[in-house]
């Protein structure tokens, strides 16, 4: 390669940074929107412009061909994501409100208007009503409400394990079990609400498979997550997988098996669904490369 070969490669691949951050700017801005349409459940603290930015990045290098309009969806139901990980690991004070805020938001997720005094179910209620609105949703919105209701179970289910395990009532879960409850982490909702938006024929003929691949990629970033979060989640209470096997070199190793697992099954669908696999494939990269240094929620 020559150096003026080099300098030009080099260009190239700068421009194409520059056009996916401008594309996750673009993104970042309707996030803001979104904070400012609703003070009730986006607190100052947490919800601030690193989050709204650090979300519509990882979503714009995750599915870098989209254009800003596709990516609209997508970005809120991360924003949604985040802000029922916030009530319920930070707000929910009981086991009576917990389960108020998720039968709350099943009720939405299964189309019902949301209640005069659920501000996070109104937000739900106008992301449900923007999904709907994609012809997609007729085949692929079952598809969604059992992804979120498995993420609306799981927060509950971890809500209950380390309750219980704080107040001496239970040993921890498993790492098995812990990984059996990753909807937690919300990333599978959000695919399928991604792929009712960008996707075609072939993904709905394939919906079953893409949920699985979603499924072990949400697995792995269970512990991406946590080994990157652990002197926080020791400070906040919640569970994490090193503290369930006491060794972070076991979960290294864990994390390493799932994500060849993940892959494996991602190569199985290039073929027919190569965009959705890219996709899986960079959110999976993106975010392991993201929590080497940092971590979304900018709160000690």
């Amino acid at each position: 390669m020559t150096p003026l070969t080099a300098v030009g490669d080099e260009l190239q691949q700068a421009a194409e940074h520059g056009r996916i951050c401008a594309l996750a700017a673009k993104g970042q801005r309707d996030l803001q929107r979104c904070l400012a349409a609703h003070p009730q459940i986006f607190a100052d603290g947490p919800f601030d412009g690193a989050l709204t930015s650090s979300i519509a990045m990882a979503i714009a290098f995750s599915a870098p061909s989209s254009t800003a309009a596709e990516l609209r969806l997508t970005n809120r139901a991360v924003l949604w994501g985040f802000a029922l990980d916030w009530q319920v690991d930070r707000l929910a004070s009981s086991g009576a409100e917990l389960d108020q805020l998720v039968e709350g938001q099943l009720l939405v997720v299964d189309g019902a208007p949301a209640a005069t005094d659920d501000a996070l179910g109104r937000f739900l209620a106008g992301l449900h009503a923007d999904l709907a609105a994609v012809p997609a949703f007729a085949t692929l919105g079952g598809a969604w409400r059992a992804a979120a209701r498995r993420t609306l179970e799981a927060m509950r289910r971890e809500w209950h394990w380390k309750t219980a395990v704080r107040d001496g009532l239970r040993p921890p879960p498993t790492l098995a079990q812990y990984l059996g409850n990753a909807d937690n982490l919300a990333c599978t909702v959000v695919n399928v609400a991604h792929w009712i938006r960008t996707g075609g024929s072939a993904t709905a003929a394939r919906i079953d498979r893409l949920v699985d691949a979603s499924d072990a990629v949400q697995r792995a970033l269970r512990l991406v997550n946590d080994l990157s979060t652990y002197e926080r989640d020791l400070r906040w209470g919640d569970l994490n997988a090193i503290m369930l096997v006491g060794d972070r070199t076991v979960v290294e190793q864990e994390l390493t098996s799932l994500v060849s697992q993940a892959t494996d099954l991602l190569d199985e669908l290039r073929d027919d669904c190569p965009g959705e696999a890219a996709y899986l494939t960079r959110q999976l990269g993106y975010t392991n490369g993201f929590y080497r240094s940092t971590d979304f929620w900018g709160v000690s």
